[in-house]
């Protein structure tokens, strides 16, 4: 059976990703494996501590500062997010799935922070991209463009409120938007900048040194390239090793996708979940709000609406949560998520483990990639 030292080295020594960071911890055993370099030029090996775009692995920190809000008596789940985000107090909702844009209701009720969390606001992708109003999102939620091209957060909320949402707050999971418009709620909820308020509440207290939504130039030498596939195998250059583009905090933090991080950082934050929101002899959150950021929360029709996303699995908040033993990694309770950059992190609450993959070849599509599946069947093994 292939290990994970296997797995990663097979996939750089061919040429499928220049590099990659692989660990899986068992309670306080941790392998860490290294493979190929930052770039495909060669320019440095592959570190342990080498620094990645992580992508929407960015969603389950976000949605665990919502719940240190909650934690705090600051939000509450039933609250309407209009509260916080008078931009969206008045949304209007397409009349169809597939109608024109034209062709709106009011919303039937106020969105609420639960309905954020678990991505049921009704704004967000579902299967169907080719829906108008899907496609009236995708002009305003700018996944995978420049960072410099989101506007500030105050203007986002206001082009958002303007898009129809899909379906009825509280009926369909959604994915990605809910994130963004979490990372705003959370700033103007604390008072503080999305940023500043990750770094006092998480990246401090858990020691995650190299986390943020930037790299600074002292740590540039520790940053990874980032690279599209091509159909013949080859990979293109999406954002190099000195891309000044990260060297600083964007106008728009992005909840949904914006952090940089390791995986030692990474596994720190994971440790914090499994261990009931306590790490490092800091209460981080509490047990109630970890238990809730790991069960399911969507009905049966609704995960099968969503099977191009979650292939019939459950999400909590910020991430995947697994109900049925499909393959040899889905573990009833495992929790985690995909980043579109390469990234995945995941823990098993059964077994105390964690699994962590950080690569540079971005995903096609919202399901993992063969390398992806082949280390969790290594380290499932």
């Amino acid at each position: 059976m292939n290990t994970p030292y296997d797995t990663l080295h097979r996939y750089a020594d061919d040429g499928s990703v220049p590099g990659a960071v692989g660990l899986v911890a068992r309670g306080d055993d941790v392998e860490v494996v290294t493979a190929g370099s930052v770039d495909v030029e060669g320019t440095a090996p592959m570190a342990r501590d080498s620094i990645f775009r992580l992508a929407s692995l960015t969603k389950s920190v976000t949605a665990a500062a919502v719940m240190t809000l909650v934690d705090d008596g600051v939000l509450t789940l039933d609250a309407p997010i209009e509260r916080w985000l008078p931009e969206l107090a008045k949304p209007n909702v397409v009349r169809t799935p597939d109608g024109p844009v034209e062709d709106v209701v009011p919303a039937a009720r106020p969105v609420t922070v639960e309905d954020l969390l678990s991505f049921r606001t009704g704004w967000g992708f579902p299967a169907d991209f080719s829906l108008p109003a899907v496609r009236a999102l995708f002009t305003v939620q700018l996944d995978g463009r420049p960072r410099q091209e989101w506007p500030a957060p105050d203007v986002w909320l206001n082009l958002l409120a303007q898009v129809p949402m899909v379906s009825q707050p509280g009926e369909s999971w959604l994915y990605t938007t809910s994130s963004d418009i979490q990372g705003v709620l959370v700033a103007r909820a604390s008072g503080r900048s999305l940023p500043d308020y990750l770094a006092e509440r998480f990246f401090e207290p858990l020691g995650m040194r190299d986390t943020g939504f930037g790299v600074p130039e002292s740590k540039q030498h520790r940053f990874t390239a980032a690279y599209l596939p091509n159909p013949d195998g080859t990979l293109t250059l999406a954002s190099a090793t000195d891309d000044p583009q990260w060297t600083t905090v964007p106008r728009f933090p992005s909840g949904g996708g914006g952090l940089v991080s390791t995986a030692d950082d990474w596994l720190s934050f994971a440790r914090m979940l499994l261990s009931g929101g306590e790490a490092l002899g800091h209460r981080v959150l509490t047990p109630a709000s970890v238990r809730r950021m790991t069960t399911n929360h969507l009905t049966a029709a609704q995960r099968a609406a969503s099977t191009l996303f979650l292939a019939g699995q459950g999400w909590g908040y910020g991430g995947q949560v697994d109900l049925a033993p499909t393959d040899p990694w889905n573990t009833p309770g495992r929790y985690g998520w995909l980043g579109g950059t390469g990234t995945a992190a995941h823990i098993v609450p059964t077994s105390s483990s964690v699994t962590i993959l950080l690569t540079q070849v971005a995903l096609t599509g919202p399901v993992p990639s063969p390398l992806m599946r082949d280390f969790w069947r290594s380290a499932a093994g």
